[in-house]
């Protein structure tokens, strides 16, 4: 019989584990509640434990299954394979935890998604089976539906004339990931260098790492980067292209001010260079947004990119690039050459959804929710991990950027709160070069707001006992 202990649980599954074939199903949380005389939560954090550590594998509403035996070995000899795939493009955390799957009763803090509950699903799925039903079976376009690319046209300057683009300068992608990539690689050679604001997107960073670019980092204000440094960087680097975020960044949630934007708008003139504008969070506004860089852009200097993903559903990975001139052909044969052309399927339902009158009454109770989470989060953490510091509250988007203190290590921290049930995303994978101090994102759209308290007090005593582990580790060098 043992305590109630995850760590005793998870080391004597660990064992186990050591016999088990690779893809054999563990017992179910009930089972080994019962087995070891504990309780449900305990089960599920000894679990945790052994997720964080890669062995075991949740499916969710199918079980836990094991990934490795901690002492399996593999069948076949593949050292050759280090000097054939050569020098390692993709930096050191090609996928961010924020793709992580957790186990059950894992508090989930590290999604880079809103919760299903707060997404149009049953409008998404009515679409879905009137876009199979309705529409015929032909290859679409290669740069999209015509009626989907005005949408996307018209939202990017809604009720500007002078400098709205036009639905011939939209190409629709399989979402705002594979419009990075294709916009990397149309507009750079590998060995070219790229502009990064820091800290920023970690997709943007692999998806660069993985075109073969440079990245040059500038480090963020309160909103956007100081002006003369955006300037000196490209001067210094070369770049033709800086990827921005100028609307709710992903993950500090910073608003550029009307006159940085201007500022920096007249940078990529004088300096003949594309800003790559990310518009992630358009849809996930709590304050009304500013327009895009791109509604006032009528030279051209702006590829602007936004997703439907967040918004409307996981099932619709569908999105757009918005450029004008000849690089707009370049970056459609760069998609082209890699997807071809996005389902039909997907175009006709994402544009069913977004033109029907439930979609502003989904967008106007997402924005009230969001509020409502985030002011929850924000609250739990002054109230229950005062070792970390916000230093501001975001006006959108779905996370808090939470300074932990100095002489912590943040993905230590991150494993450590998984294994107690909380999965946090450590804040060096949205560093592009170096990390000036440790971070936690803690996403407020995806758990539920009541478990919020309970995770801000899980996070504090693994950050005060962190902080006793690496004063004492000082203490003995």
């Amino acid at each position: 019989m043992f305590d109630d202990s995850s760590a005793a649980i998870s080391e004597q599954l660990r064992r186990e584990l050591s016999e088990a074939a690779p893809g054999s199903r563990l017992p179910s949380t009930r089972s080994l509640a019962q087995r070891f005389g504990a309780g449900p939560v305990t089960v599920q954090k000894a679990i945790g434990r052994l997720v964080a550590s890669g062995l075991v594998e949740t499916r969710p509403g199918v079980g836990n299954f094991v990934l490795r035996s901690p002492s399996a070995r593999g069948a076949g000899d593949v050292d050759w394979q280090t000097t054939s795939l050569g020098p390692d493009r993709t930096g050191p955390t090609p996928v961010g935890s924020t793709l992580r799957d957790v186990g059950p009763g894992t508090i989930a803090l590290h999604s880079g998604y809103p919760s299903p509950d707060l997404v149009p699903l049953r409008e998404v799925r009515s679409a879905l089976q009137r876009a199979i039903r309705e529409n015929p079976w032909d290859r679409p376009p290669l740069v999209g539906v015509a009626d989907l690319r005005a949408w996307f046209a018209r939202e990017a300057a809604p009720g500007l004339a002078s400098a709205a683009p036009r639905p011939t300068d939209v190409v629709v992608t399989a979402g705002g990931q594979a419009a990075l990539s294709a916009v990397f690689r149309a507009l750079a050679a590998p060995g070219e260098a790229v502009v990064m604001e820091s800290p920023t997107y970690w997709g943007a960073i692999s998806a660069a790492r993985q075109a073969g670019l440079v990245i040059v980092p500038v480090a963020r204000g309160a909103g956007a980067p100081r002006v003369a440094d955006m300037d000196e960087a490209l001067r210094a680097s070369g770049a033709r292209i800086a990827y921005v975020q100028p609307t709710f960044a992903n993950p500090t949630g910073a608003h550029w001010l009307p006159e940085e934007r201007a500022a920096i708008m007249r940078v990529a003139a004088d300096r003949g260079v594309f800003l790559v504008e990310d518009d992630w969070a358009r849809d996930l506004a709590i304050a009304e947004p500013r327009p895009p860089l791109v509604a006032d852009d009528p030279d051209g200097h702006v590829v602007y990119i936004r997703s439907l993903t967040k918004s409307a559903s996981l099932a619709l990975r569908v999105g757009a690039v918005i450029a004008r001139g000849p690089v707009r052909d370049r970056i459609a044969g760069a998609l082209a050459s890699s997807d071809l052309y996005v389902s039909p399927v997907l175009q006709h339902a994402a544009l069913d959804v977004v033109t029907r009158p439930s979609w502003q009454t989904h967008l106007a109770r997402l924005r009230r929710e969001l509020r409502v989470r985030r002011d929850a989060l924000a609250a739990a953490v002054s109230a229950h991990a005062p070792s970390l510091t916000v230093a501001s509250v975001p006006d959108g988007g779905l996370n808090l950027w939470a300074r932990l203190p100095q002489d912590l290590d943040a993905q230590g921290v991150a494993a450590r709160c998984l294994a107690e049930g909380v999965a946090v995303s450590p804040g060096d994978e949205w560093f592009p070069a170096s990390v000036p101090g440790p971070h936690l994102r803690l996403n407020y759209g995806w758990a539920d707001p009541a478990q919020f308290p309970e995770a801000a007090r899980i996070i504090e005593r693994v950050v005060g006992g962190s902080a006793v582990h690496e004063r004492a580790a000082g203490a003995t060098e």
